[in-house]
């Protein structure tokens, strides 16, 4: 923390006065103090501690959101596999009533092709009888 002395006395002022005790006012102040003289005695040649500690705090922080994102990745994989397994069941289920329906359709195919063939064989049974008719009609009419 950057603090100027103007900006702390103005700043704090008024709460210093009506909050603190002249002790906790010595003391705040000597706090204030004391974390200006570390920034600066870190800003030295001390400086490369500073950075050394930034890298790990970095890597550190970067392994936390490594985690965080390896957590979620794995997440997003099994939502996925999920998905993928209740699509394959509905398929699944699709496929059969699929399969059912269609030997239904095949089954009502085969009634009518059956259904067909005898009636096509009644037909021509009831033509040779109509020719028949016909046949003897014409001797009748024509005696």
């Amino acid at each position: 923390m950057f603090f100027h002395d103007e900006t702390v006395q103005f700043s704090c002022s008024t709460v210093l006065e009506t909050m603190l005790t002249p002790g906790d006012k010595e003391e705040l102040l000597s706090l204030i103090h004391q974390s200006r003289d570390q920034v600066s005695l870190n800003s030295g040649s001390q400086g490369s501690n500073r950075t050394v500690y930034s890298t790990q705090e970095r890597k550190t922080r970067r392994m936390e959101s490594n985690r965080e994102s390896a957590r979620r990745s794995r997440w997003r994989k099994k939502r996925h596999a999920e998905n993928i397994k209740n699509q394959v069941n509905r398929l699944r289920t699709e496929n059969r009533e699929l399969k059912n329906r269609l030997g239904l359709t095949m089954h009502h195919h085969l009634l009518l092709s059956l259904e067909n063939e005898n009636l096509i064989s009644e037909s021509m049974v009831l033509i040779a009888k109509l020719t028949d008719l016909i046949g003897i009609l014409n001797t009748m009419l024509s005696q």
